[in-house]
């Protein structure tokens, strides 16, 4: 989902989210501190502003009222929010599930069904129906899993949460606008626990920007008009997303043993030509094209793993989902949509440190001077810089993929 990470999409690099069960209930003393960060208001007061706001940025008293019975307070959406665990996966285990062959067969069925809106998505917004058909494939494997909780509900309680309270006050107001618009009603507004909406999971400040309406009806309803997921899918990635007409995103390619593994990250970009002088090749051995695209070299589970070729699309990923495991998958599953083949599976394990071994390899990270982010065992981009500066430091092949060789050479103090 654009922006806002959800179930088994709310990942981090390596990470997938596993999400508690809590009770849906409010209690004084959770209240009291969700007001902290609101001049000690309770709820009421705070949801009394929040609709002053709503007012002034121009929705109208009948949407108001119209949302009004929606706008409560559930503590068990916070506690979702707040009550994630994780544990780590290797991406080939991610996309295998994730990118499986029944969701590109889907896909392909799915853009033959809607061919016309495809097109038109093509034509206007320069997006090809496999990038589309990937992410709606991904986000709610094409409407059958949206969630089940209340929009309103779950959006005004996380703004009444101290931790992201600006952002979804702002979403909340978003979500009032779409109903103002006429798109959808209050109770149409059934969502997941972090108040996306839709085939294609759109923040509401998304659906409001990027929505259009492409089966004429008068109203766009990312719920249950095809035609209008795959518009504002494709007007969100063009437009919002910068996608670039006519080229390539991802491309899976062979690595040799000899390359300069610290050439290897999606911050360096290089002519496919150079890369090709590296020993870069197709799968199956035919050689790169002789051309200056630029293009990064992208490790997910460093050199022994899968390699690809990241282009310059391939940042509309990253922004609609900054997780590199996500990603890469959603990248790797429009490839297969769009007839690649089967990626290349690892000719012998791909060892991972555990999540403990994670966390201590950040906190000596963090010790010699690097921003590692949050100390959480979570392999975020800042802990894979830095890992790869200290693979350069120890003569290690530098790929950004933390080994035990690299935690004992840390823990050595060397």
């Amino acid at each position: 989902m654009p922006g806002l990470l959800t179930s088994e999409k709310r990942l981090t690099i390596l990470t997938v989210g596993l999400l508690a069960t809590f009770a849906f209930s409010i209690t004084p003393a959770s209240a009291q501190r969700a007001a902290s960060c609101h001049n000690g208001q309770n709820f009421d007061q705070f949801l009394a502003g929040l609709k002053q706001q709503a007012v002034a940025a121009g929705v109208s008293q009948r949407a108001m009222a119209e949302a009004s019975p929606y706008l409560v307070y559930d503590q068990g959406i916070v506690n979702r929010d707040r009550g994630q665990r994780v544990f780590g996966q290797l991406f080939t285990q991610f996309a295998g599930r994730m990118a499986a062959d029944y969701r590109m067969q889907n896909g392909q069925l799915k853009i033959k069904a809607n061919a016309a809106a495809f097109a038109r998505a093509e034509k206007e917004y320069g997006v090809p129906p496999a990038v589309i058909a990937a992410f709606w494939a991904l986000e709610s494997d094409f409407g059958v899993q949206m969630g089940n909780l209340q929009t309103l509900r779950s959006l005004v309680s996380l703004a009444y949460d101290c931790r992201r309270s600006k952002m979804f006050q702002d979403e909340t107001i978003a979500a009032l606008k779409i109903i103002d618009r006429g798109d959808l009603s209050p109770a149409e507004m059934i969502g997941s626990w972090a108040g996306e909406l839709g085939q294609t999971q759109f923040l509401p400040t998304h659906y409001f920007n990027y929505a259009v309406d492409y089966d004429g009806d008068g109203h766009r309803n990312l719920l249950r008009s095809p035609a209008d997921v795959i518009g504002s899918t494709a007007h969100y990635i063009s437009t919002g997303l910068k996608w670039r007409r006519g080229e390539p995103w991802l491309q899976e390619v062979r690595v040799t043993e000899n390359i300069p593994w610290d050439q290897a990250d999606l911050t360096i970009q290089l002519p496919r030509a150079k890369w090709a002088s590296f020993g870069v090749s197709y799968p199956d051995g035919r050689p790169l094209p002789n051309d200056t695209m630029p293009a990064s070299l992208l490790l997910p589970m460093g050199r022994h793993g899968p390699a690809f070729l990241a282009y310059a699309n391939f940042a509309a990923y990253t922004e609609w989902n900054n997780s590199l495991i996500y990603s890469t998958t959603a990248a790797y599953l429009a490839t297969r949509i769009n007839g690649a083949s089967k990626m290349r599976q690892p000719s012998a394990p791909v060892a991972q440190l555990s999540h403990p071994e994670l966390r201590e390899l950040q906190q000596l990270l963090a010790k010699r001077g690097f921003n590692v982010g949050k100390i959480d065992g979570i392999l975020g981009q800042q802990s894979r810089t830095a890992v790869k500066a200290m693979q350069v430091k120890f003569g290690l092949p530098a790929d950004s993929w933390p080994t035990v060789e690299l935690l004992a050479a840390l823990k050595s103090g060397h």
